[in-house]
């Protein structure tokens, strides 16, 4: 179906088959509709005064989790951002976001730095799973990087990026690798045996684990501390993007996750009820293929202190109760 103007597979053998190849085994996504962006030059201290999250406290060769800010302290993007050198940092984008991600990034380009939008020459694979690291030994590349960590391989006649992170919780590797050797890559794998993955599992996966979709759960109109994801943005740095918007902010809203009691499966948009009061909504949810439930992420009152409350699911108020993230107990670490 149509995605962030490509098309993609949302399943290739069935969502819940695929799923269960990514918690026990190991699975391949082709995520290469995710922006690539190259920033050289004073990359390290003109991204830190335009990003979130510190990059100043990881080594080279490390990732970090971040978020680019419009002036309001919404979410223009939730991005990873791969810190090579000082000199040489990759950004991987969401896909729907990458171009206005770009776009922003050469309205604040000053001398000294150079960004370059590298969409069209590279594909993204992410291999996910508790067996991932022996398909990596089976392409004959390195799999022995620490969690959150990035650096360039030899692979036959070119060089790729391998990342040691992901979207499903589990132990995993993205491959940022040139056009050139993405096909034979992609069948290496495939021959392996590993199974393909498409969207439908990538949205129940990472739900289980409880990372955000950008327009769902964050937005431009969803700032990262009612998101939940405080712990990403350096208030102690000088500058970013949407700082002093974060300072003066007056919270109304928190995330919670939610397991349902009662029999139903919860999806966005639907109203969240505490003792027959409105307080909030559904951002993502959908049924848990581990859990054999359904699971959800809302955006609710501040004031909420319950532990009990109702989604109104088909006109109807269905119990669930708030639980702590993640859900499920992945490998990634």
């Amino acid at each position: 179906m149509p995605f962030a103007g490509y098309e993609m597979p949302i399943e290739y053998t069935g969502v819940l088959s695929e799923h269960e190849a990514v918690r026990q085994n190991v699975g391949i996504f082709d995520v290469s509709h995710m922006g690539k962006i190259r920033v050289t030059g004073n990359a390290l201290d003109w991204l830190n005064s335009l990003l979130t999250n510190d990059l100043s406290v990881i080594e080279n060769n490390r990732a970090q989790y971040s978020m680019l800010l419009n002036h309001s302290a919404g979410v223009v993007d939730d991005l990873i951002v791969y810190r090579i050198s000082e000199t040489e940092i990759w950004l991987v984008p969401n896909a729907s976001n990458a171009s206005k991600v770009f776009s922003i990034l050469q309205d604040h380009l000053v001398q000294g730095v150079s960004v370059k939008n590298f969409h069209d020459d590279y594909c993204i694979f992410a291999l996910q799973g508790p067996h991932a690291l022996s398909v990596m030994n089976e392409l004959g590349v390195d799999g022995s990087l620490e969690y959150m960590s990035a650096g360039w391989q030899q692979f036959e006649n070119d060089k790729i990026l391998i990342c040691r992170t992901g979207y499903t919780g589990e132990l995993g590797f993205e491959l940022i690798v040139p056009n050139s050797v993405a096909h034979q890559i992609w069948m290496k794998v495939i021959e392996a045996g590993v199974t393909p993955i498409g969207l439908g599992a990538r949205d129940t996966l990472r739900l289980e684990m409880g990372y955000p979709l950008h327009g769902n759960d964050i937005s431009e109109e969803i700032n990262p501390f009612e998101a939940g994801l405080k712990w990403a943005v350096a208030m102690s740095k000088q500058t970013f993007l949407g700082k002093e918007a974060l300072e003066s902010l007056n919270l109304q809203r928190k995330r919670i996750a939610l397991q349902m009691i009662d029999r139903g499966i919860p999806r966005g948009h639907m109203k969240v009820y505490h003792d027959g009061n409105l307080i909030g909504e559904i951002t993502s949810g959908g049924f848990s293929p581990i859990l054999k439930v359904g699971i959800a992420l809302a955006l609710v009152d501040i004031s909420f202190t319950g532990t009990e409350l109702d989604v109104d699911i088909r006109s109807k108020l269905t119990r669930a109760q708030v639980v702590k993230l993640p859900l499920v107990k992945g490998s990634a670490r």
